[in-house]
């Protein structure tokens, strides 16, 4: 098997070479996964799991005959990706390579008129023809840009670019310019990755063809704030109304201690003819965010949550009436989550929703309020376009990476358009997923995914992995994962049991609600239930079976490891919990420990949070005896990496076999090519060690 991604002319076999696609003169062009990759085993491995194609976000055009979208793929010796845009025409899903640099095009769009493909190249907004020809920058920002929404009329763009508010230390001491440190003075000073140095403002611009931007009016000048809402927050969270004379945005507009402890954000209508911004949703004190605008411009839908300091409450679909700002919440008797919405006309929004850890396409007509499941199976839509009388989304799986389909609404058969990865999942031998229900300690009915082994041999004993999710509110649904993937695990001779523990979205509000507060009770004997089901199958050895999780699921790992019961011979704990006191004051994110935790410590009378604190993996480490390898990332602001050598510290004066994983450059995720293949081949060394050797 070729371990290396190497340059090639032409991308993949299906994807047809063109002579128009944007080079930049003396760049030379990209790195791919070349089309005839042929690998030495159908068994996947860490370097076939980095070679796949990653598809980014599809635009189509606006006559809905043409899409445009991004693949993304890692070069393991330059330790980078590479990002570059392609064309479908949807008819017949011919698609055309328009870009081969070494540099990344993204967030490709087309321009509201239809005549060109708009993109980021090198922190600036370009435009070119559909063809890949004829590329030509549009801003010329200073510092660059971070994203970009044009106004309908094409009269105007909106830019987001971060500016500087609060003075540097060099700012302040310019006789110390090799001084490298920060002053703080407030909460919130850093998050997930990132140290919180400047804001991500919302500037617009006069557009006009062949005339290139060079400034634009920053609409949130001297605001402590941002737009989009960091850390997940893109162009998503803006939009034009239908006359472009407003832009509505999402913000949470508060400081320091309020600014951690609360979700409010709000949607916020900016008028350019006044200057004058309102708040649309004043009063609604969880988060709104992602406004939609209708086809007539009179409604505007987005995603709503209640209640504030709560982030995985119920995601509700809102639609207010421009015109009067009569608002009405759509989704009142839907206990489930409406996101990635999309207006179809004036009556339909489609969007997608979770059950059962699947995530299907739905629809909501406005005039009767009847919500409508379009499509049922083993999968996970990520997004859907309606074009016509068609929907184009795209889909993913435990076993097949993102890829786009066009969906019939009427019958909920879908069609394959691309085939990114076509030519290594034809090469590889993927696991069966299997869907069971378990029964609980309270006699309640848990979804269970079993990810078996390719070649699976019932008559043979396997060891046996309890993965332990994290959030702690994310479900284990059909997602494909570069890290957590669980063909990958499964891959390496594994048999996995992935449940639907306690507190996950999908199961009913109160199926989701009773983690919170509660972290060492129901749910872990949900993985308790889980693992004993499974180890009664004659193909699963128990006496060889690990527990694995990271983020909350890495809390799991750390607790269980005190309450196992000798289950497991194996831990591994990613960026896990360890201690819950120093989480409590060392995360950033203050709303999801007081609403989680149930309080601070020293709120005495506090019997939630006294009992969450009570139950800390830290006061159990006198009960570990079991070999245990903790992986953590110097840049996780999340969890702090001081728990993961805590962790490990403890493991080790107990005498219990251990090993720490460090990522100094990473955060609460492990990004990096080359990191991400050692994490891999780490996570399975340990594995094997102890439940194999």
């Amino acid at each position: 098997m070729k371990k290396t991604l190497l340059p090639i002319l032409c991308v993949l076999s299906m994807m047809a070479c063109n002579e128009n696609k944007t080079t930049e003169a003396g760049e030379g062009k990209g790195y791919k996964t070349p089309a005839d990759l042929k690998l030495e085993s159908d068994v996947m491995t860490p370097e076939v799991l980095w070679s796949f194609g990653r598809l980014g976000g599809v635009s189509v055009s606006p006559d809905g005959t043409k899409a445009v979208y991004g693949i993304t793929y890692f070069n393991k010796e330059e330790d980078r990706g590479y990002t570059d845009l392609y064309v479908m025409t949807l008819a017949d899903g011919k698609v055309t390579q328009i870009t081969d640099t070494k540099s990344n095009e993204a967030e490709a769009i087309w321009t509201p008129d239809g005549k060109h493909i708009a993109y980021l190249y090198k922190g600036q907004l370009w435009e070119m023809e559909p063809d890949g020809s004829h590329a030509h920058q549009i801003t010329n920002i200073e510092g660059g840009i971070n994203g970009f929404v044009y106004a309908p009329d094409m009269s105007k763009i909106v830019y987001l670019k971060d500016v500087q508010l609060e003075p540097t230390v060099k700012d302040l001491h310019p006789d110390l310019p090799k001084a490298k440190a920060r002053i703080i003075n407030d909460q919130f000073y850093r998050h997930w990755n990132d140290w919180v140095e400047g804001y991500t403002h919302l500037f617009i611009a006069d557009y006009a063809a062949g005339k290139q931007i060079t400034n634009g009016k920053d609409i949130m000048e001297g605001e402590r704030w941002e737009s989009p809402v960091r850390p997940w927050g893109g162009v998503e969270q803006i939009a034009w109304t239908k006359d472009s004379k407003q832009l509505i945005y999402t913000s949470r507009k508060k400081v320091g201690v309020e600014y951690a402890e609360s979700t409010n954000t709000d949607l916020y209508a900016y008028n350019l003819e006044n200057g004058k911004t309102t708040n649309l949703t004043e009063g609604m004190m969880g988060y709104d965010k992602n406004p939609v605008i209708s086809p007539n411009g009179k409604y505007m839908a987005w995603e709503s949550m209640e209640r504030e300091g709560y982030e995985a409450d119920k995601i509700r679909l809102f639609v207010m009436d421009l015109t009067t700002g009569e608002k009405k919440d759509y989704s009142e008797n839907f206990e489930q989550n409406a996101e990635g919405l999309r207006w179809s006309n004036d009556n339909t929004i489609w969007f997608i929703s979770d059950w059962h850890a699947t995530d299907e396409i739905y629809s909501l007509d406005i005039t009767s309020g009847k919500i409508t499941k379009h499509t049922d199976g083993i999968h996970n839509y990520t997004s859907v376009i309606p074009v016509g009388e068609q929907l184009y989304a795209t889909k993913m799986s435990m076993s097949m990476p993102t890829e786009l389909f066009r969906v019939d609404p009427k019958t909920g058969k879908d069609e394959q358009l691309s085939f990114i990865n076509k030519n290594l999942l034809d090469q590889l031998t993927m696991g069966k997923v299997e869907k069971r229900w378990v029964k609980t300690t309270d006699n309640k009915d848990m979804l269970v995914w079993m990810i078996y082994p390719p070649h699976f041999d019932a008559n043979k004993k396997y060891p046996a992995i309890l993965y332990c999710t994290g959030g702690p509110q994310n479900t284990i649904s059909q997602s494909w994962s570069y890290r957590w993937n669980f063909q990958q695990m499964a891959a390496n001779g594994y048999v996995i049991v992935a449940p639907n523990r306690r507190g996950l979205p999908g199961f009913g509000m109160e199926w989701l609600e009773q983690i919170s507060g509660d972290y060492s009770g129901q749910n872990i004997k949900d993985y308790f239930s889980a693992i004993d089901d499974a180890k009664k199958e004659p193909y699963i050895d128990e006496n060889r079976l690990g527990c694995v999780g990271a983020s909350y699921g890495g809390y799991s790992v750390y607790y269980l490891a005190g309450h196992h019961n000798k289950r497991f011979k194996a831990f591994i704990a990613h960026c896990g919990i360890f201690d819950l006191k120093m989480q409590y004051f060392t995360t950033e994110e203050m709303w999801f420990a007081n609403w989680d935790m149930g309080g601070a410590p020293w709120q005495k009378n506090n019997k939630v949070a006294q009992r969450t604190f009570a139950n800390s993996p830290d006061l159990f480490v006198g009960n570990w005896d079991t070999p245990i390898l903790v992986i953590h990332g110097q840049k996780d602001f999340r969890i702090d990496a001081s728990q993961g050598m805590a962790a490990f510290n403890a493991a080790r004066m107990r005498g219990i076999p251990a090993q720490y994983l460090y990522f100094p450059t990473e955060c609460h995720w492990v990004t990096g090519c080359q990191d991400g293949i050692l994490w891999q081949r780490t996570f399975k060394s340990w594995l094997d060690k102890w439940l194999k050797e």
